[in-house]
């Protein structure tokens, strides 16, 4: 057992032994480190849930990192090696890639669960150096590639285990050697699926045809699917599938926010009572601010979170106008929420290739400027290994009291953006940020029409889900005013790539589609 292993609490510990248990089933001894074949047939299924602080994250990295170490191959989404007969492996996956940035933050190499559905076709040369940076294969030697911008990679690589970011280090887009997308054929062997609340059926379904063993990660008390009539996709499985950490961790356990967390498991507990904690809570720690106005600032990379749609739209248009943001047009800074894609089937390679890159339904992005083509934009998608592209948009920003939305600019065929700068706490699940703001006057009206969901007040799922959104400072809002901003909006901040040649603008050039 590894050193993490050594200092689990109780229920970790029986978990990993259950979960260590299971693995040996199927072919991979992660205690004396032998692997065996894969078998065929079979479906292994099991669930680690827990609410936050519970310590699901560091039982996922510590299982990761020992069957890492017992020589099981971790496939990503940037590259994946040549197969051979007995190899064994596993794919860490999240359902949008922010959820997968928190854990590549934390040393995990996450991608989202499309990366794995669709594998991408690579160029030969791009097979060259990733063989290479893995350590199974020559030093390549590629045309307008320095030795000096190799070696950058390797460094790069071999503290990060990115091969993007290798990449990039060297000058290059790992997007640029892509030729084409196709859906998985083969399976693999182990799935960790992290934020599994947000799974429905159909992506369970999905991941079952790929693993045969999978292992979901999910917290009860966050917010189910819609069209789940409150359920969770770990909620069907049997008891004996099921493993259920309950206790904090020390790490958590002088954390204002998870503490007003759990605080809210209790049922006696009503809405009043609870802002009188968070007001209290707030006195003590200055993780917690007792907010009596929106901070204009903070939702240009994170956004209100809310639970009525017309709060969310208000919001929207009250930051545009505290930017004086014309309505014709997109200022560079601005937020977007990709709402999807809408593009013809005979244009499935450029769908797949744009939600690789990650415009995915909810993925956050910011705008950067108009592209090179009317109705094209240069976004930054937050989370992302590869932040940058350029793709046809089109964009809607709803207006109170209007049932259509306002359309700046668009594109006959693309992506579709709302405006992000709040966003419900429904869309809001799997992300984190380290600033949050929760407007409480819709927890509020939530609490005053009694709802339930799942046998539990909505306003206590809904308010659990914001607030473990936080992981530095939340501000609890209990006013519907607005501060002015600081300064304008700015992209500086982020890590941005110029687009390679072909961008998704030039490959449309040569397609003659816009």
């Amino acid at each position: 057992m590894t050193d993490d292993a050594m200092q689990f609490s109780h229920d970790q510990a029986d978990a990993y032994d259950r979960i260590s248990a299971l693995l040996k089933s199927v072919g991979v001894d992660i205690e004396d480190g032998l692997l065996t074949p894969p078998k065929a047939g079979g479906e292994n299924i099991m669930a680690v849930i827990g609410k936050a602080g519970s310590g699901k994250t560091m039982l996922l990295s510590t299982l990761y990192r020992a069957l890492q170490d017992a020589g099981v191959e971790t496939v990503s989404g940037d590259y994946e090696g040549r197969r051979t007969k007995d190899r064994r492996t596993l794919a860490i996956l999240a359902p949008t890639n922010k959820a997968a940035s928190v854990l590549r933050a934390r040393g995990v190499p996450a991608t989202t669960i499309h990366r794995i559905i669709y594998t991408p076709v690579y160029d030969p040369e791009y097979e060259k150096i990733a063989e290479w940076l893995a350590g199974n294969g020559e030093r390549p030697v590629i045309e307008g590639l320095t030795d000096l911008a190799l070696d950058r990679a390797l460094a790069f690589y071999n503290v990060h285990k990115s091969v993007p970011g290798a990449l990039a280090a060297a000058g290059l887009r790992g997007s640029d050697f892509i030729t084409g997308w196709k859906r998985r054929d083969e399976p693999l062997d182990i799935g960790f699926v992290d934020e599994s609340s947000m799974l429905d059926e159909r992506q369970l379904d999905d991941l079952k045809e790929i693993f045969p063993t999978l292992l979901l990660f999910g917290d009860p008390a966050q917010l189910a699917p819609v069209g789940q009539s409150g359920e969770m996709v770990f909620d069907r499985l049997p008891d004996d599938q099921r493993l259920e950490l309950s206790r904090i961790h020390r790490q958590a356990a002088d954390n204002p926010i998870l503490d007003l967390a759990h605080a809210l498991s209790d049922p006696a507990l009503e809405f009043e009572d609870f802002e009188r904690m968070v007001e209290e809570a707030a006195k003590r720690d200055d993780r917690i601010v007792w907010a009596n106005r929106v901070e204009v600032d903070l939702m240009a990379r994170s956004p209100v979170l809310v639970w009525r749609n017309a709060t969310r739209i208000r919001l929207i248009n009250a930051f545009r106008q505290v930017h004086d943001a014309p309505e014709d047009a997109l200022l560079p800074g601005e937020p977007l929420i990709c709402d999807g894609l809408e593009l013809p089937l005979k244009h499935r390679k450029k769908r797949l290739d744009l939600e690789a890159r990650g415009l995915i339904k909810g993925a956050q992005v910011v705008y950067l400027g108009p592209g090179r083509k009317p109705g094209f934009s240069r976004l930054h998608v937050m989370g992302a290994e590869d932040p940058s592209l350029s793709a046809a948009s089109i964009v809607k920003i709803e207006k109170p009291d209007e049932e259509e939305p306002f359309i700046p600019f668009a594109a006959r065929m693309g992506a579709t953006f709302l405006h992000g700068a709040a966003v419900t706490i429904h869309k809001a699940q799997g992300s984190q940020w380290e600033n949050v703001q929760v407007f409480a006057p819709d927890l509020f009206a939530a609490a005053r029409m009694g709802r339930n969901e799942a046998g539990q007040p909505l306003w206590k799922r809904l308010a659990y889900v914001a607030i473990t959104r936080a992981s530095n400072r939340l501000y609890w809002v209990v006013r519907n005013r607005l501060a002015k901003p600081t300064g304008p909006l700015r992209v500086d901040d982020l890590r941005q790539v110029e687009p390679a040649p072909l961008t998704l603008e030039a490959q449309d050039a040569q397609e003659g589609v816009q």
